[in-house]
């Protein structure tokens, strides 16, 4: 019998595991279990949001998956409520370790661009919370993406209406190594931040607020170069909604926080392959 080709979602596990073994040892502490590693946890844990399911769900197709689970070395699968205590085990700063590493499996070339999002917090309709007269809460989502690959490079979340400002000096901090050329659009327009690119060896890209003539003529300047780079911003986060949907199922905020790191973090393996 011909054997079967390897299937974008093994590729994805195999990809995802590897990773895992970079960034993670293979317990949370020494007087774990061992019954799991961390290893399968986070492998388990990015197809949830890939595919934008729940526990059950997701255990219930890896019983139908030998050669998932051969790839993860999985013999006996965790139990919903042993993926949902991995969950809240892993900390954000693993994940954001994971996030790094697979930057470099793509084809990054340091000219970035930043933009914000809306993420709701709830999973009900448009059209009931209309007739309800609700208010859903929703998370600001900013992503540093690279133009080149479209990368997510790292991401902040907030949960109040923070101006963009304020989100965007740490990005460029945390990334310097990683950026040559940054894009922002006209909510980005803060000397501070302009400064602060320059002194972290940067070229800032941003758009001026129309308050002057000089300020239109900057603009159009911008347009007629490479400033058009900086819609591969809005074509990432668009991208994201559209796999794994315009909300998040976790109920806690520090938990909605990892859902959308892991979303990004699947983003990029998905991207490399």
């Amino acid at each position: 019998m011909q054997a079967l080709p390897r299937s974008r979602l093994l590729r994805f596990v195999e990809q995802g595991f590897h990773l895992a073994r970079r960034a993670v040892a293979r317990y949370s502490s020494k007087f774990s279990k061992r019954r799991y590693t961390l290893h399968q946890h986070i492998v388990l844990l990015c197809p949830k949001v890939r595919k934008n399911a729940t526990y059950r769900t997701l255990l219930d197709e890896r019983i139908e998956m030998p050669r998932i689970r051969r790839a993860i070395e999985l013999e006996k699968l965790p139990s919903p409520l042993t993926l949902c205590k991995a969950f809240n085990r892993l900390d954000m700063a693993v994940w954001r370790v994971l996030l790094h590493l697979s930057v470099a499996l793509l084809p990054t070339n340091g000219v970035v661009s930043i933009d914000a999002s809306g993420f709701d917090r709830s999973r009900a309709s448009k059209h009931y919370t209309k007739r309800a007269r609700l208010t859903i809460q929703r998370l600001k989502v900013t992503l540093l993406v690279d133009t080149r690959a479209n990368a997510i490079l790292d991401l902040h979340v907030t949960t109040i209406r923070k101006h963009g400002s304020k989100t965007a000096p740490s990005l460029i901090k945390r990334n310097t190594g990683k950026v040559a050329i940054f894009f922002g659009d006209k909510g980005y327009d803060d000397q501070k931040i302009r400064a602060l690119a320059r002194e972290e060896n940067l070229r800032p890209l941003i758009k001026h607020q129309e308050f002057l003539s000089l300020h239109k003529a900057w603009n159009a300047r911008l347009d007629a170069g490479p400033y058009g780079q900086r819609s591969q911003n809005e074509t990432v986060n668009s991208r994201l909604k559209l796999k794994f949907g315009a909300f998040v199922r976790s109920r806690r905020w520090w938990k909605q926080f990892r859902e959308l790191t892991i979303a990004c973090f699947t983003h990029n393996i998905d991207r490399s392959l």
